[in-house]
């Protein structure tokens, strides 16, 4: 067995997914303490040590698939991000790429390319995407067509929030996250509109219990079907090796009786 198979069998081991893993969360933590400045001035220099070898086994397991795997390595996606969270870690912080830094946390990121779950949460939402685009375009024509009303009829009397298109569409934006949305801006306007409800409510109505539910409900489909794909995969796999172990079981008994005969 050369190099290559036993780099791989070592990679791919459980085991060594579950080290990685606990890894990426000692890391996680370890950049959350240098944002205390006390920990810092007593443990700084164990801390960034300790930040130091994280990145040293990344690196070390970057460079082991990509010897295992060769170019094939940049045929997974996950594998593709893998390789760039690692690299932003390398770059050097100082000077003007010292807000790099900062992303060094996304570091933290990896433990859903090594966690089966996370990564069907991810390859779910990804798959919604294009369904999501279309909710999303239906949802920028209501917005600007709420934003156009909006400003037509309140931007005398509250041009900080209908002043004009974008002021609308912001306000409108808040109003659908329901933050604030009653007491704060609606309830204002219906003492000067009193009848300003007939353009709220609907809007409301319409975009946070409609087309938000929407979303959640195409990102919901798409990842039952990214679990049903996934255990389609693993039936498959199943059934090729039962399928096989018969065929190994009917080649022995073959042998056996022609060694009788």
């Amino acid at each position: 067995m050369g190099i290559r198979q036993r780099l791989q069998g070592f990679v791919e081991h459980p085991g060594f997914a579950r080290f990685i893993t606990g890894v990426i969360l000692i890391n996680a933590v370890l950049l959350g303490m240098e944002t205390a400045p006390s920990l810092m001035e007593r443990f700084g220099p164990v801390i960034v040590f300790l930040d130091s070898v994280c990145l040293a086994i990344f690196v070390a397991e970057i460079a082991m698939k990509l010897v295992a795997t060769g170019h094939r390595f940049f045929k997974s996606g996950w594998n593709i991000f893998d390789f760039v969270i690692v690299g932003v870690a390398l770059v050097p912080g100082g000077g003007g790429l010292s807000v790099l830094r900062a992303l060094r946390i996304l570091r933290v990121l990896r433990v859903i390319s090594v966690a089966p779950r996370l990564r069907r949460v991810v390859e779910g939402f990804i798959s919604a995407l294009p369904g999501m685009a279309s909710v999303f375009l239906l949802m920028a024509i209501l917005f600007y067509i709420g934003a156009v009303i909006s400003t037509k009829l309140f931007s005398y009397s509250f041009p900080d929030w209908f002043g004009d298109l974008g002021l609308s569409a912001y306000t409108l934006f808040q109003i659908m996250t329901l933050e604030s949305w009653s007491m704060g801006i609606v309830r204002p306007v219906m003492q000067v509109y009193p009848y300003a409800w007939l353009f709220f409510v609907p809007f409301i109505m319409v975009t946070t219990f409609a087309v938000v539910n929407l979303l959640v409900g195409l990102i919901v489909n798409s990842m039952q079907d990214a679990h049903h794909a996934e255990d389609e995969v693993k039936t498959d796999a199943y059934r090729d090796e039962v399928l096989e172990r018969l065929e190994n079981i009917e080649r022995r008994l073959i042998e056996q009786v022609n060694i009788k005969k």
